[in-house]
């Protein structure tokens, strides 16, 4: 196999704009069919973007003999159900995040792929960045000391979203938690090499059974000690992503540092004896992530090895989500 074959399920205007260019753009990749539930708005979509392959739905895409690999572009709820299916087929899932609804959601995902011997990756995007990668390094290496605090934040106007499931509780399990909160999260994760022990969250709105968050702020503590906090919110008119790394001997801090296909700032900030402080900015090239992630997806399912991001990470992401929600529920 020297190319895998996508379908992508859910096929909306995330998809048509991030996703559908960037497996096309992939060396290794090759996309070959959508699915939306209009069989007319599908094939419209198609012949614009030269798919060959159209359907109304999952089942017919999954047991097609043309789709070696499925990318899952639906609403949250769906995630679960259409992993199944295309488990059932045979075929390799690369799983938008959040990963499912709730952990006892992930956790039949992950059994499923893993009984019938397909591969599943959940599309943290943020992980293959060379910014959080170098952050990762100088963390590890003791650049900055025992990190002691860590935040992130993402926000923006979900006014301009397109998605109108958005704020609906039955299909998107949370609001700006899962939508957006969980990039922070997961960011987190992998920058401190850690795992969350605890945590606590302020929702506001208090969600109902209907309807999401607008905006939350999650309390976090880390195996090591390190406490940290996110902020994810869909009612400020500006798109804004940071993330920062306190240390006892310095600290790390990027802006922007979800967007890729730019060139992003990394401050790296040292502490000095005589109470000074010593500040460096490190230009770090970042590429096309989308296009990053189903590259490695692809190389994974051709060479037989596992993913980096695996279903038993999104696993670890969603048990913390479903922590924040908890409030909620009890």
């Amino acid at each position: 196999m020297e190319r895998v074959r996508y379908g992508i399920i859910g096929f909306g205007r995330f998809a048509e704009k991030s996703i559908a260019p960037a497996i096309k753009a992939s060396p290794n990749s090759e996309l070959v069919a959508i699915q939306k539930r209009s069989a007319v708005a599908a094939a419209e979509k198609a012949g614009e973007l030269g798919i060959p392959y159209v359907f109304d739905s999952v089942e017919k895409l999954v047991r097609d003999k043309a789709v070696d690999a499925v990318f899952i572009a639906s609403v949250n709820a769906a995630h679960c159900g259409e992993t199944l299916a295309a488990a059932r087929a045979g075929k390799h899932v690369l799983v938008e995040k959040p990963m499912a609804m709730d952990a006892r959601e992930a956790e039949r995902m992950i059994q499923s792929c893993r009984s019938t011997g397909v591969k599943l990756m959940v599309a943290h995007m943020l992980r293959f960045s060379p910014l959080l990668v170098r952050m990762r390094g100088l963390v590890q290496t003791g650049a900055i000391g025992r990190p002691v605090f860590a935040r992130s934040e993402f926000v923006y106007d979900a006014r301009l979203s397109q998605r109108s499931w958005l704020h609906d509780m039955r299909l998107a399990g949370g609001g700006p938690v899962y939508d957006i909160g969980v990039h922070c999260l997961d960011s987190l994760r992998f920058v401190l090499d850690d795992e969350v022990t605890e945590t606590g969250s302020l929702l506001v709105p208090e969600p109902t059974e209907g309807t999401t968050e607008s905006t939350a702020l999650l309390q976090l503590k880390f195996s090591k000690g390190t406490p940290a906090s996110i902020l994810c919110s869909y009612d400020v008119p500006l798109r804004r992503t940071f993330i920062e790394i306190v240390g006892t001997e310095g600290g790390l801090s990027a802006s922007n540092f979800t967007v890729g296909e730019r060139v992003t700032p990394l401050t790296i900030t040292r502490g000095g004896a005589d109470g000074a402080t010593e500040e460096r900015v490190d230009q770090i090239a970042v590429p096309n992530l989308y296009v990053e992630e189903v590259t490695h997806f692809s190389d994974c399912i051709i060479r037989g090895h596992e993913p980096v991001l695996t279903g038993e990470n999104g696993l670890r992401n969603q048990v913390v989500l479903d922590a924040a929600m908890r409030q909620r529920r009890d």
